[in-house]
């Protein structure tokens, strides 16, 4: 959640009952500042508002109105009244202005503007019934709209855009005039005090690292009995009941249900409490306004490296998910920008990796897990910059960084609604897009374990082991080019396969493939933990420990899944997208050698 020009970069539409009357069809268009475009997003809105012509525009638009900020977006509503398009003011923040002394009259407002102006507090769900009746009385009224005319001055036909933004300057000032006054004598808010430590060149960035390592010693330390409860339920009543109301069926249909989609999906569903309380974590620190700070901060730190300060948005939308973060490029007005960032996008690390992190660091690194997947999320950031820097001295040398436009909210106390919704709004999102995938890669992974090969050619389908199945074949191949990292086994490379899908299939092949090696065990999940050590000790020559990061690392830096390849695709084209993937495999593998080698030295 933010509140900056970027944040939406695609278009969402809805349906609206304004006023409890008739549905009205609703277009949630990207943020702006100005009609003046200077990126594809913002092209976007121009394009619906001025472009299309009188025809092709919305039947009304709502402006929403800071009124701590008032003079930055009455230029854009003087622009957007220009166009002669019926409009509805929504004046917002009004409770962050009276707190800054500043007073705002609405209904000389509405006088000035000629248009309905109504006050809302969204948090506090003040004023949207008011905001409703004004569009519904809006949409009925058959008088044409109002158009702001400005007398331009100068010399309009040597710069007509100048000498109109200066008129549209003049025109805020004097509206201003009329409907704000200020407190005199106003010293700093609480919001200003605090800022001078949390965003400050000193304790900044310390207190961002200190702020993310809290969330995930947190989330790994109050999830872990959570799963290991849900995990016991799925492992062992629930898979009885299906092994008991499948005691007739073919072997293959057991092995299907039990081992594959109920030890597949029930393992990857054992994550949902630790996704549940990083995500309220998380809209804890946006609601409270910290998380545009820490925007602000990481933001200073890039530009000084050489990238451009717009970029860090979609970065930080990538943590999420690099699907919406590659959409999020057309932020960025140059392309030869958007492509350098599209290439680095895949080393963020998304939330579909966390479920990884979380299952390897808790069972061989125990208390300190958090402190891992920490590591993990810091290692990100840092191949984020020094690739970012690689490519800006090849393929980019000519690029220049640029300045990021980010309004700092007030501190808030985060409200139970806007948590609560963040939260499930992100775990719906998550579940969503894993459901499909895993429940189609676990079935594929089956399907690939039951084809019988080599020694055991000669039993049934669905009865062969696992490892000398076609599964098991085309893993076994792979394992090998990871035996300088430590983790050369068939379970490792198989995940590994399947994670090429998607991240989050990885957990899932796990606790499959092991699953079909013990499929008669009472305690899988302690079981899995079990052969997981076992599998790296055998693998790594007696060093567990480096190799388990050796893989984490390459789980982190190689391709994320196809539907970043897809997006990368889209947004950058093939040449580049190859490029990309093959940069990635070449650096993940360098890495993690690199960490084993190094690693097995102390450990």
């Amino acid at each position: 959640m933010g509140n900056w020009p970027g944040k939406t970069v695609r278009v969402a539409r809805g349906t609206w009952r304004p006023g409890h009357g008739a549905p009205v069809g609703l277009v949630d268009l990207p943020g702006t500042y100005s009609l003046v475009p200077r990126s594809p997003d913002e092209e976007l809105t121009r394009e619906l508002l001025t472009d299309r012509g009188a025809e092709g525009r919305p039947d009304l638009v709502v402006v929403t109105v800071d009124a701590a900020n008032l003079a930055r977006n009455l230029y854009l509503l003087a622009e957007v009244l220009g166009t002669g398009v019926r409009c509805v003011v929504a004046l917002t923040m009004t409770d962050v202005a009276r707190a800054r002394g500043i007073r705002v009259d609405e209904a000389a407002l509405a006088r000035e503007l000629k248009v309905p102006v109504v006050p809302v507090v969204p948090r506090r769900r003040q004023g949207l019934d008011e905001l409703a009746d004004a569009v519904r009385e809006q949409l009925l009224d058959d008088r044409p709209p109002c158009r702001l005319h400005l007398d331009v001055a100068g010399d309009e036909e040597d710069d007509p855009g100048l000498a109109a933004a200066e008129a549209r300057y003049a025109w805020v000032h004097e509206v201003l005039a009329v409907v704000r006054t200020q407190r005199s004598g106003a010293g700093p808010t609480v919001s200003d005090r605090v800022d001078r430590v949390l965003t400050s060149r000193w304790f900044g960035i310390p207190v961002f690292l200190a702020a993310m390592w809290g969330v995930f010693t947190a989330t790994t330390t109050l999830a872990k009995p959570l799963q290991d409860g849900l995990g016991g339920f799925v492992g062992g009543p629930v898979a009885d009941a299906a092994s008991g109301a499948l005691s007739g069926a073919p072997v293959w249909l057991r092995g299907l249900v039990v081992d594959g989609l109920i030890g597949g999906v029930g393992q990857l569903l054992t994550f949902v409490p630790l996704m549940v309380i990083m995500f309220v974590l998380l809209a804890l620190l946006e609601d409270s306004g910290y998380m545009a700070r820490a925007a602000f901060v990481v933001d200073r730190l890039m530009r000084r490296l050489g990238l451009p300060g717009r970029a860090f948005l979609p970065i930080i939308v990538g943590f999420g998910c690099n699907v919406p973060a590659l959409a999020g490029l057309r932020i960025l007005g140059n392309r030869r920008q958007r492509l350098l960032v599209g290439m680095i996008i895949p080393y963020v690390s998304c939330s579909a990796r966390l479920t990884v992190y979380v299952l390897f660091a808790s069972v061989f690194f125990g208390s300190t897990a958090g402190t891992v997947v920490f590591a993990m999320y810091l290692l990100s950031v840092l191949l984020v910059v020094g690739i970012g820097m690689l490519l800006r001295r090849t393929l980019f040398r000519e690029l220049r960084g640029e300045a990021l436009v980010l309004e700092l909210p007030p501190y808030r106390l985060p409200t139970l609604r806007v948590v609560g919704t963040q939260t499930w709004q992100k775990l719906a999102g998550f579940l969503r897009t894993a459901a499909g995938v895993i429940v189609a890669t676990v079935t594929a992974v089956w399907l690939l374990s039951a084809i019988p090969l080599g020694a055991a050619s000669g039993t049934s389908f669905g009865e062969a082991p696992v490892e000398h199945s076609v599964f098991g074949a085309m893993s076994r191949a792979a394992a090998p080019a990871f035996a300088p990292a430590g983790f050369d086994d068939w379970h490792t490379a198989a995940a590994l396969g399947t994670g090429f899908v998607a991240k989050e299939a990885v957990v899932a092949t796990v606790a499959q493939t092991y699953s079909a090696d013990e499929p008669d065990s009472p305690d899988h999940a302690g079981e899995l933990g079990t052969r997981l050590h076992e599998t790296f000790a055998r693998s790594s020559g007696g060093h567990p420990l480096p190799a388990v990061l050796a893989f984490l690392v390459f789980l982190l830096a190689y391709t994320p899944c196809m539907a970043t390849l897809a997006a990368q695709w889209q947004e950058m084209g093939g040449r580049l997208t190859l490029l990309s993937t093959g940069i990635q495999l070449t650096i993940a593998w360098l890495l993690a050698v690199a960490v084993f080698q190094i690693g097995r030295l102390w450990w």
